[in-house]
């Protein structure tokens, strides 16, 4: 009998120490502050994160597509402006300087471009080698924040 007494107090012995152990977390400290904190000019500002987090733009790729050639930001796209991106492309190919793009000029770039996929040298392009002579877009700029301020470690 003395062992089935000994046996149920190591049970509640084993149930306390877990309740113990197990049952008392202390919450974590808040990664924010709970009360608004003060901006520089001494007002409490609203949202905490007001002065940190830059504000996003809303334009579209093709707002900024737009931006790129209307080049005197007069907000309107003249024939001169949009006729440069194009005079730039087409002297590229022109590589005679003659100001006429001849076959020959075009031909050369279409089969320098398709020498340059074709990445097994077979005369025919693969699927995947075919995505390579997509245009290339540049990635958009990333976003220069400000270093987060120091935290305050709670004593």
């Amino acid at each position: 009998m003395w062992r089935y007494l000994a046996g149920g107090a190591a049970a509640l012995a084993m149930v306390g120490a877990g309740t113990l152990v197990f049952g008392n977390h202390p919450s974590p400290a808040p990664l924010l502050p709970s009360q608004p904190m003060a901006s520089q000019s001494g007002e409490l500002a609203a949202d905490p994160l007001a002065d940190i987090a830059p504000a996003a733009t809303d334009r579209t790729r093709e707002q900024k597509r737009f931006d790129r050639y209307d080049k005197d930001r007069d907000g309107k796209v003249m024939r001169d402006e949009y006729l440069m991106q194009r005079r730039k492309a087409f002297a590229k190919l022109d590589t005679d300087h003659d100001g006429r793009l001849s076959f020959d000029e075009w031909a050369i770039k279409a089969t320098t471009k398709f020498t340059g996929a074709d990445a097994d040298k077979s005369g025919a392009m693969t699927a995947a080698e075919f995505a390579t002579t997509a245009v290339k877009r540049k990635a958009p700029a990333r976003a220069k924040c400000p270093p987060a301020p120091p935290r305050e470690e709670a004593s």
